[in-house]
């Protein structure tokens, strides 16, 4: 029998049922939980078949630290569980869904800045044209000029 195989239950403590089933999980092959199943100190809890709050590190200091060890030095081998796939993808869409509204603030801030623009546009145009006809009646046109010869 291996050591990481099931042994019976009685004659096992609840530190050794944690180690074994640490060791199932380092070496993927759980027998509560499914094949594939991340180690995690919640994940050994299941799968020595107790709640995972009994797995404490103020019970168990060596083996939490010994779990919590393992677990940030196998962090790239370990595949993203389903969970945290999904909370990427939401970031993904919150990202996406704040850069539109910032994009959106930027373009009414743009067409704003245009429309002051037209309006100024037309209010100076309007001025010109006023200013020419005002010019136009102060200086004799060349008709006269010529008339007065």
């Amino acid at each position: 029998m291996s050591t990481y195989e099931k042994q019976p239950d009685k004659a096992l403590t609840a530190e050794q049922r944690f180690r074994d089933a640490f060791e199932r999980l380092k070496h993927a092959v759980p027998q509560v939980l499914p094949k594939g199943t991340p180690v995690s100190q919640n994940n050994v809890a299941k799968e020595a078949k107790c709640d995972p709050s009994a797995l404490r590190k103020a019970r168990y200091p060596l083996l939490v630290i010994a779990i919590q060890e393992w677990v940030e030095g196998h962090k790239s081998d370990q595949a993203p569980s389903e969970r945290q796939n999904l909370l990427k993808q939401r970031q993904k869409k919150r990202d996406t869904r704040e850069t539109m509204l910032d994009l959106k603030l930027q373009r009414d801030h743009a067409v704003g800045l245009i429309a002051d623009a037209d309006l100024r546009i037309v209010e100076l145009s309007e001025k010109v044209a006023d200013l020419q006809a005002r010019l136009d009646e102060l200086k004799p046109s060349a008709k006269v000029l010529n008339h007065s010869k």
